[in-house]
């Protein structure tokens, strides 16, 4: 479990790909269950890791599985490769990372899972010298009744707050601290993030659907 407090930014340092397919790796999105994946990080500032930690990886909750002094590197099993954009990453690209939640640290965010929902497309960037702002378009329309306006979100593993939702997109509010310390300062429009909602959320949707007459037609999530 996670705060959604990025504690510092790591580099990639290596990505392999490998493919079943006699064809090879195919790069479309078409194929990202197709890929079995390893990335390699080098994380100067948790000295302390060790083989079986989990980590924060722009959202996605990963696992250590090999580990040569600060050298980490990552298996990425389909079912993250289907819900994330971390097919979309390579070599030299900057990712959030943050270790796991220490019994008695402040919880500065919220609790995040580092389950990833789905992926967001950003449509907008607003920048200003005392904050920022992002629209986001939810690519899974059925996320949105899971987010609230001044509710909590993550994006890439970043714990914000919801300005509003519109349509079929969120808009966030950044400070400029945010964007100088995430991968949040980096991104332009067309750029994909990591969502995930309010663990609150889903327990609520997954109370009301399984309870009285609502059993039959009010999945939501």
């Amino acid at each position: 479990m996670f705060t959604g407090i990025t504690q510092y930014l790591a580099v990639i340092e290596d990505i392999s790909r490998s493919s079943p397919s006699k064809d090879g790796p195919s790069e479309t999105n078409t194929d990202r269950g197709n890929h079995h994946t390893e990335i390699t990080i080098r994380l100067p500032r948790s000295k302390d890791i060790k083989i079986g930690d989990s980590i924060s990886i722009n959202g996605a909750c990963l696992t250590v599985s090999n580990l040569r002094n600060t050298r980490a590197t990552f298996q990425v099993i389909d079912e993250t490769i289907n819900r994330t954009n971390l097919i979309d990453l390579k070599k030299g690209d900057r990712v959030n990372i943050e270790r796991s939640l220490l019994i008695g640290d402040r919880l500065e965010g919220h609790f995040v899972l580092g389950h990833i929902d789905g992926i967001g497309l950003i449509k907008k960037i607003d920048i200003g010298e005392k904050g920022s702002r992002i629209k986001i378009q939810i690519a899974n329309k059925k996320l949105l009744p899971l987010i609230t306006q001044k509710g909590s979100i993550a994006i890439d593993g970043v714990s914000l707050t919801v300005v509003s939702v519109k349509n079929s997109s969120v808009e966030i509010a950044l400070i400029p601290h945010t964007l100088d310390n995430t991968t949040l300062g980096l991104k332009k429009v067309g750029d994909t993030v990591n969502i995930e909602v309010d663990i609150l959320s889903r327990y609520l949707s997954n109370i009301y659907q399984f309870s009285g007459n609502n059993k039959q037609n009010s999945k939501i999530y």
